[in-house]
């Protein structure tokens, strides 16, 4: 019955948010509409999307979402490619539960890690 999910990930700036996502990560806005306080970004088959929260400390924001992907090794060469900064404990690798993976922070610190089975 469920298809498929989309997370919803608090934001302070909906440009800076925009910017990241679409210049840095590579996604493209989804949708047609422009809502006040929130924005829908896509790449490939994947969706996020975001909720204004300007009082948002990024200290405490603890928002993160795990992204699967069919070739981890060019989805990880893009973002060096685009000068995306890795999070400093989230370099490429090979973790214990079978996982490749990677992560980085955006701007409002949600944790993106990204994953492949090995």
């Amino acid at each position: 019955m469920l298809t498929n999910i989309h997370p919803k990930l608090p934001m302070r700036d909906k440009i800076t948010t925009r910017n990241f996502y679409i210049q840095q990560l590579g996604f493209s806005e989804f949708g047609s509409a422009d809502y006040e306080g929130y924005l829908m970004v896509q790449r490939d088959a994947v969706q996020i999307h975001f909720f204004e929260f300007k009082e948002l400390e990024p200290a405490e924001n603890y928002g993160q979402v795990y992204l699967r992907s069919d070739n981890i090794e060019a989805l990880y060469q893009d973002l060096l490619n685009r000068k995306v900064r890795i999070h400093p404990a989230g370099s490429l690798q090979v973790k214990p539960w079978g996982q490749k993976e990677f992560s980085l922070l955006d701007p409002d610190n949600n944790l993106l890690t990204f994953g492949q089975p090995v």
